[in-house]
């Protein structure tokens, strides 16, 4: 029988482990091609690509975000090739199948629920040519005229009866994200998240999470990125699993683990400060930090504790933190949000996920909608438009917000700038946001595309829009942001005028003084002037930009002089976190110029 198992995923990087643990659950009684796409490629080449496959049964693995293009596919191929058997399978068919094949006459099957056992014994009962499916568990499938959901499958007890999908895998994701699981299942019980509706933790056995691991850093992968909900459920099972990692001292990969704040403790903690930089990268769940929203949602949580293990986490400038939030869940309104928001931005992580509720199928926030007024479009995503606590009009307001957020924020390009500009003329983080937000589309920004660059020159007219009185002090700092995150970058020409002039020639004078090689530029010793050059940058500054920094943007002592001309070296770094270390070298310089 020839099966093809495919699916779209969001991005080409990307790569499924949901189909891949279906064809090794039954490679001892049937050879199983996969076939993966992207939502992004056209639909008529994909139906035609499958349909050169010439397959009798074509199972898709579904989710919000390739749902409606993986019926439109299924449709096509059914009326092409009416003797094609397909199946669907995934969490955008497992709440509610049988409507799914009641709308849908071109879908023959649906497994709900975990997948492996279920697909093996209808694989097994299509090659016998069974007609009748009663006895498979987690199956719904047509009978005649009829729909038929048979009793649900339990979870499976033994999770390593699932033969490994990283078997002889060779280059295969070399360069790629594989999402990977040590366990499934979660210890919480969130009403807006889909593992809450399946009860107990379960994991992979320890030395076979070790023996795959190996296999896709020696195959070369980009990232890592696990899907256990709770990674650090079992302290001593995760910290296992990373002092693995560790000691493997895999080159240009990292992993990503979502964790529990509020669950790393002491010992964890001193053992994460020694991770080599940018191995690591977490995901941590806040969502909000009201707590009667909180306890609306089922979600357990400390945020003290886990603020606390954050900021100390950062502290060790090694581990790339994402901080989430949600936008639209109970209790939540506009001014409660800004609460949450500005709780999360003080702790400063690396990025913030600002999202919006999404009603998904199968939670209990779904099933509790009229309770909270939640309106929203019954089609993916199914995002929350507005409730009993927030306005359509303010949802607009966030989206905006997280827009700037994800431009000026999370890649890390403009931290001096946004230090100063907040500190200064703000109330909170928030309220620069909204204030930028606004004139960000009175300007029309939010409807073209805006280069890096550009973005710079956007916050110093929004600095003048706003007749801020320090202008040449904040373009001291907008100009250091851009030299400290734009390597051989050419300055935006608003700024390029600030401070003394460095010729080349002088540049070079600098570089070739053995007090900057031995005390800033030791790895660089062997290399020529030539080549140093195009690893660092040296400009002037108006002001003791450094000073100021490290006495949190307090102007009032000579650091804010704008006649402290300083000389400043930026020694540029690959590292994920630390990109660039800047230096003062105006004595230096003065004593040689």
């Amino acid at each position: 029988m020839k099966i093809v198992l495919s699916t779209l995923n969001s991005k080409f990087i990307h790569s499924s482990l949901s189909v891949r643990y279906l064809q090794s659950f039954v490679k001892d009684i049937e050879i199983v091609n996969i076939k993966e796409y992207t939502i992004n490629q056209n639909i008529d080449f994909i139906v035609s690509d499958l349909y050169k496959m010439e397959a009798e049964l074509i199972g898709f693995s579904t989710y919000i975000w390739n749902i409606t293009e993986i019926l439109k596919i299924s449709e096509t191929l059914k009326l092409v090739n009416p003797n094609l058997k397909i199946l669907l399978g995934g969490p955008e068919v497992s709440y509610d199948g049988k409507d799914v094949l009641e709308k849908n006459k071109f879908i023959d099957f649906i497994i709900y629920g975990e997948g492996e056992e279920t697909f093996k014994e209808l694989v097994i009962a299509l090659k016998k040519g069974d007609k009748e499916f009663k006895h498979i568990k987690g199956l719904i499938y047509r009978y005649g005229e009829n729909i038929i959901q048979n009793l649900p499958r339990p979870p499976m007890r033994d999770l390593n009866a699932i033969p490994s999908p990283y078997d002889n895998i060779g280059n295969e994701f070399a360069n790629k994200i594989v999402y990977y699981e040590s366990s499934r299942g979660c210890p919480f019980n969130c009403k807006f998240c889909l593992s809450s509706t399946i009860k107990g933790l379960r994991f992979f056995e320890i030395e076979r999470v070790k023996n795959e691991l190996n296999k896709l850093i020696e195959g070369k992968v980009r990232q890592v990125k696990f899907v256990d909900r709770t990674f650090n459920a079992n302290k001593e099972f995760a910290k296992e699993i990373m002092n693995f990692i560790i000691k493997k001292n895999p080159k240009d990969i990292n992993f990503h683990f979502e964790v529990t704040a509020h669950l790393i403790d002491e010992d964890t903690l001193q053992f994460l400060s020694t991770v080599k930089e940018g191995l690591f990268q977490f995901e941590i769940g806040v969502q909000s930090t009201n707590l009667h929203t909180i306890e609306a949602v089922g979600r357990t949580t400390d945020f003290q504790k886990l603020s606390q293990v954050t900021k100390r986490i950062k502290s060790f400038k090694n581990i790339h933190q994402h901080l989430d939030l949600i936008a639209g869940l109970p209790f939540e309104g506009y001014n409660t949000f800004k609460t949450s928001f500005n709780d999360v931005y003080e702790i400063r992580p690396e990025k913030i996920q600002l999202g919006f509720l999404k009603l998904l199928k199968g939670t209990a926030l779904r099933e509790e909608g009229q309770k909270y007024n939640f309106k929203y479009i019954d089609i993916p995503p199914y995002e929350v438009l507005e409730n009993n606590y927030i306005t359509y009009g303010e949802i607009i307001k966030l989206k905006t917000i997280e827009d700037l957020v994800e431009k000026y924020y999370n890649e890390g390009y403009f931290e001096s700038s946004l230090e100063y500009l907040i500190s200064k003329h703000y109330k909170n983080p928030f309220h620069f946001y909204e204030m930028f937000s606004e004139f960000w589309e009175e300007e029309g920004y939010h409807s073209i595309s805006v280069s890096r660059t550009k973005l710079y020159e956007i916050l110093l007219e929004f600095y003048k829009y706003s007749n801020f009185e320090d202008i040449e002090v904040f373009i001291e700092f907008v100009k250091y942001d851009f030299l400290k995150n734009n390597r051989n970058g050419k300055l935006p020409s608003a700024i390029a005028d600030s401070g003394q002039k460095i010729s080349q020639s002088d540049k070079h004078r600098i570089l070739k003084e053995d007090s900057i090689i031995n005390n800033y530029l030791s790895s660089y010793q062997d290399l020529t002037t030539k080549r140093i050059i195009q690893n660092v940058a040296i400009d002037s500054f108006k002001l003791d930009i450094l000073k100021a920094m490290e006495n949190n943007f307090n102007m009032d002592d000579k650091s804010g002089s704008v006649s402290e001309n300083r000389i400043i070296l930026f020694v540029y770094e690959d590292g994920v976190i630390n990109r660039c270390n800047t230096y003062d070298i105006t004595k230096i310089v003065r004593e040689l110029i």
